[in-house]
């Protein structure tokens, strides 16, 4: 097979989440259990950080290999789901695997996989580990889903990083924030230190109570690390960084420009002061400074407060849950222009009311459905947005959606955001 048929295969024979959604998923370790025996248990063959959390998950893992990079070790880096190929999924020193590595995985692994029919995800998990193994010095492992049964919970790594607890994937995790940081806080292993990037009073409790049974060190990052003066300056987030309120870091520079970056990046210093802790890291503020500031050259990311032309000015970004959701429109609120025009298509299984409640009253929404089985029949979107009083028009695809919305925003003067799923923007990055 080559590359296209290989992926075809995969897709076709593997349950995969993120394009069916509940079908697709497993709530247990067995498969990936299976998988890593018969791979002779290349997890245990890296070090590694382990990235948990509801948001910030994908920012936080990119500016950590960053970080790593920067220091001079040679990085892995593993993230989910993939936008445009999923060799998205396997990156080293900023380098996708090769279309052949995929290739000659699914060739030689074919039996194994028809045997244990694995999900696509912990399919990709057991690949990217297969080639971490004996090849990087260390990888940034991010959690697909929860993560005490997430396929990733497999690794003993050199620290633990959570970055927030909200609503999504309720349907596996629980209803409530605790049950949801329950299932977060499986990730803490035995003696290994965990951070928590933003401390939230419904969950603290929950990770305090986990880090004492497994007698692992917690860091709380917004309890050590503050920043002042944050800013927006030749395509950077700036900022000065103090901790304990002490200056620590002047003017550092974020490659990322989401305000919700902030909270990213406190966790991210705090997880590189627990490495070094440990005695087996030095890693310098220069270190830190160079990696979050060059992450986009380091370890592309695309879809996160992403601008995607300035003609009219058009922006893109992943946030798609409640928590997300209010980032991203209240940085749309201080975006200076005339008229929002908001292309927007979602999935099936989220709460989609809670979304719509929170949109802008006075924006021009166009409904599309992203090319996935599990986007939601833009019939369904039109009734609720109809519901809601919201101003609306409907297409065949995203793309469609983009084009018209970018006409109508050069004669408004105003801007264009793409958004509500990963698999919309997916589309147009």
């Amino acid at each position: 097979m080559n590359y296209q048929e290989t992926k075809q295969y995969l897709y076709s024979c593997l349950p995969v989440f993120h394009r069916q959604g509940v079908s697709a998923y497993k709530a247990n370790l067995d498969s990936t259990i299976a998988l890593m025996n018969a791979l002779h248990n290349p997890e245990n063959k890296f070090k590694s950080i382990h990235v948990a959390g509801t948001n910030g998950k994908g920012s936080s893992s990119h500016m950590l290999a960053s970080i790593m990079y920067e220091y001079g070790l040679k990085t892995g880096l593993h993230t989910s789901p993939h936008l445009k190929e999923l060799t998205e999924r396997i990156v080293v020193n900023g380098r996708q695997a090769s279309k052949n590595y995929v290739i000659q995985f699914v060739k030689r692994h074919r039996d194994l996989l028809e045997k244990i029919s694995p999900s696509f995800f912990e399919m990709m998990v057991a690949m990217a580990f297969n080639y971490f193994a004996n090849n990087v010095d260390i990888a940034i492992i991010e959690v697909g889903m929860g993560g005490r049964l997430d396929s990733t919970n497999v690794i003993t790594p050199e620290v633990s990083l959570i970055t927030n607890i909200s609503f999504d994937h309720t349907q596996f995790l629980g209803n409530t924030l605790e049950k949801i940081a329950t299932e977060k806080a499986g990730i803490i292993k035995k003696g290994i230190p965990v951070v928590i990037s933003q401390t939230q009073k419904e969950t603290e409790n929950v990770f305090l109570s986990k880090a004492e049974h497994e007698g692992s060190k917690i860091y709380f990052a917004d309890k050590n690390f503050s920043m002042k003066n944050d800013r927006k300056e030749n395509g950077y987030l700036i900022t000065d960084i103090y901790k304990n309120g002490d200056l620590y870091i002047k003017d550092l520079a974020c490659g990322l420009t989401g305000d919700y970056q902030k909270k990213n990046i406190l966790g991210v210093i705090q997880t590189i002061e627990a490495l070094n802790d440990t005695g087996k890291y030095n890693i310098s503020k220069n270190d830190i400074s160079n990696g979050i500031r060059n992450v986009q050259k380091n370890f592309p990311l695309a879809g996160r407060w992403q601008t995607l032309c300035t003609n009219p000015l058009t922006i893109c970004d992943t946030g798609h849950n409640e928590d997300g959701l209010h980032y991203v429109i209240n940085q749309l609120e201080h975006t200076k222009k005339k008229k929002l025009h908001f292309v927007i298509g979602v999935v099936n299984d989220k709460d989609i009311d809670t979304e719509i409640n929170m949109l802008p009253a006075n924006a021009e929404y166009y409904l599309c459905k992203a090319d996935i089985p599990r986007g939601l029949d833009v019939h369904i979107l039109e009734d609720k947005f109809k519901a809601k009083g919201l101003c609306f028009t409907s297409y065949s695809s995203v793309k469609e959606a983009l084009k018209q919305a970018q006409k109508d925003a050069i004669i408004s003067e105003g801007m264009v955001f793409v958004g509500g799923s990963t698999y919309t923007v997916a589309e147009i990055v």
